[in-house]
């Protein structure tokens, strides 16, 4: 087994299932689990997924795992799920790092369980049109990942805010990623998204500076917006001042971290 693993690594294959390592080993299905078992203790291969194995190089020894954007593809693709590496994962690859995030977030259609791999986390989170939005393929070791656009990525982080640390998080975060949206794009894809979430984003855009980010998404609400809403669902709804450009009662005091 120690020689399967060296010569996979060396033909730049880091990803396996135990079926394929059984066929190339020539034994049963039993014998190769009982091999990847002693494997894994001694730090060369990790499971992500049951039956689903990675190569751990020697400069992740420390991490017990490849880093997630070197597997989460392959292991997506082996489950014939449809995905892509958004919220403040996506941030970050758009230069918005304004916090490393400690785990990293996977957008996908359905509902999936969190996953560990050595010191590696994988959180999965639903949005039932993931195969819809924009997205961007951007190089790894080991590959590609799909990631949201900033723009999609903008949404994102709004219509999930509760995964982001909170709106004022993500108001902190959006400072910062602005500079790579383009309004045209944003408009664009609003109507993939709740109503509700071009209002907070829009308000969100204009409070950290970048109205100009927000013209067009501005003229979408304008146009097929009829309810006014609250900018924060953890607040009550009423009390606040109404917003008349984002047709947004703001119930709450943004406070991002400029």
């Amino acid at each position: 087994m120690n020689d399967l693993v060296r010569n996979l690594s060396s033909r730049g294959r880091y990803h396996f299932t135990t079926e394929a390592a059984a066929g190339e080993l020539g034994v049963s299905l039993t014998a190769a689990r009982s091999a990847l078992r002693r494997l894994k203790r001694k730090g060369l291969v990790a499971a992500p997924h049951r039956g689903f194995h990675v190569i751990v190089p020697p400069e992740y020894e420390s991490l017990g795992c490849l880093p997630a954007d070197q597997f989460v593809p392959q292991l997506m693709q082996r489950l014939k799920v449809a995905y892509y590496a958004g919220l403040l994962t996506a941030a970050r690859y758009h230069g918005a790092a304004h916090q490393q995030p400690q785990r990293f977030q996977v957008m996908v259609p359905k509902n999936r369980p969190q996953l560990r791999c050595g010191r590696v986390g994988v959180d999965f989170v639903a949005r039932h049109n993931t195969e819809a939005m924009p997205t961007v393929d951007l190089t790894t070791p080991r590959g590609y990942v799909r990631v949201s656009t900033p723009e999609t990525t903008a949404f994102d982080l709004v219509g999930y805010s509760q995964h982001c640390g909170g709106l004022d998080h993500v108001a902190t975060v959006l400072s910062e990623l602005a500079e790579e949206i383009d309004a045209d794009r944003l408009r664009s894809i609003a109507e993939l998204s709740p109503l509700p979430w071009s209002q907070r984003l829009g308000f969100v855009l204009d409070t950290v500076g970048h109205s100009a980010r927000s013209d067009a998404l501005a003229d979408f609400v304008a146009a097929e917006v009829s309810e006014t809403v609250p900018l924060s669902l953890r607040h009550e709804a009423s009390g606040g001042l109404r917003d008349p450009r984002w047709k947004l009662m703001v119930n709450s005091i943004l406070e991002p971290d400029l």
